[in-house]
């Protein structure tokens, strides 16, 4: 496996190729819309493994087009770290990660499970634009 740096420089320039691909054939006129991209703002082993595991699911989820999804860690001292999922700027999922290794894949089902039910939250709410978000 590779060190960290090195993953985040590969993906800085994936992130490149795929901008310069995509400016090359569009007009100079018109916007550029990049997304489907999960972007890993964790900072510690714990959240590098649940990025890791997370992004593998999110490549086989169907639909992703029109949703981008970050996921950010923040340190709590003494407590371990914070780690949240944004899914296009709004929180879908939050979890807390002590300082001691613990199994992740079940947090990592459940974050996927919240971010589908968010997906298909919104879906709906652009499908059916009389529906207020309270149903009446």
């Amino acid at each position: 496996m590779l060190p960290h740096s090195t993953m985040k420089i590969i993906n800085l320039l994936r992130i490149c190729c795929i901008v310069l691909a995509a400016q090359s054939t569009t007009s100079f006129g018109e916007d550029l819309e990049i997304d489907g991209l999960v972007l890993d703002r964790s900072i510690s082993r714990f959240g590098h493994q649940f990025y890791f595991e997370f992004a593998n699911l999110w490549r086989d989820l169907p639909s992703t087009a029109g949703f981008n999804i970050e996921i950010k860690e923040t340190v709590l001292p003494r407590a371990g770290t914070r780690l949240a999922l944004k899914m296009n700027n709004q929180i879908v999922y939050v979890t807390y990660l002590g300082r001691r290794l613990e199994p992740l894949d079940e947090r990592v089902k459940q974050a996927m499970y919240s971010v589908m039910d968010a997906m298909a939250r919104s879906q709906m709410q652009q499908s059916s634009p009389d529906m207020a978000k309270d149903g009446w």
